[in-house]
């Protein structure tokens, strides 16, 4: 229970890595604020998992793109956790896959807007809170094709290495408030999300993993259960890449 007494907001938690994380956090004590943006099938499902692993959760619907919805999430978060917010988890994201010959300026605007904007918008209305504490821990859901590319996903790659860039300036911004920010960038991990895409191009993608194997959600929850708790206070501005040693450089 090395989190008992905290609060974590997680964006995007109804399902996939962001569900997860809320069920691990719960079991390492956090009290959780499980957004959500339209699925609230998923994420009342999300809310009885946390409980039955022991946890205790609350619902806070809302779009973190839309402009002033960031604010009213946060302000949800803090009301549930009496006033304090100790653990921010930008998880939230979408993909609109195309070739870049092929993608509209739609298809490019959603993809930033959610992935990378949501993320601005949340960890700003999340700071002045953490600054008051002087305490914080920020992570952001990044991922490898952030870090390396990848092909039919422009948006989606600009938008994770946008969240890098983002993160590492956070925290420098952020660390004499005792406030550290970092991202996990997960590989091929099994999400509504990548399913189709796994499923296209399984025996392609395991040859390129060391391990063997896909990642799992719970996997990067582990991730990042470790970067929001005490043992890594002196860890800030990283990346910790959760990819099967796929990506080594």
């Amino acid at each position: 229970m090395k989190l008992e007494g905290r609060t974590a907001l997680i964006t995007g938690a109804g399902r996939g890595i962001g569900r997860a994380t809320a069920i691990r956090l719960a079991r390492d004590g956090a009290a959780i604020a499980i957004n959500f943006k339209g699925n609230a099938a998923a994420a009342d499902e999300a809310k009885q998992l946390v409980e039955r692993a022991g946890g205790k959760a609350t619902l806070v619907q809302g779009d973190v793109s839309a402009d002033g919805a960031a604010d009213e999430i946060v302000k949800q978060a803090l009301a549930y956790g009496g006033g304090r917010l100790d653990i921010l988890v930008n998880n939230a994201g979408i993909t609109r896959d195309n070739l870049l010959v092929r993608m509209s300026p739609q298809e490019w605007d959603e993809v930033l807007d959610l992935n990378l904007r949501g993320a601005f918008l949340v960890t700003k209305a999340a700071m002045r809170p953490m600054m008051k504490q002087r305490s914080g821990r920020i992570v952001n859901v990044s991922s490898v094709a952030g870090v390396v590319g990848n092909a039919g996903q422009a948006n989606y790659a600009s938008a994770k290495a946008g969240l890098i860039g983002f993160t590492k300036t956070v925290a420098r911004e952020m660390a004499s408030r005792n406030i550290t920010c970092n991202a996990v960038a997960p590989g091929f991990v099994p999400t509504d999300l990548t399913s189709d895409l796994l499923r296209q191009m399984e025996d392609t993608i395991l040859k390129q993993i060391p391990l063997g194997r896909f990642g799992t959600v719970e996997d990067v929850a582990n991730a990042i259960a470790f970067l929001v708790s005490d043992e890594a206070s002196y860890i800030t501005g990283q990346v910790l890449v959760v990819d099967g040693g796929m990506v080594t450089a």
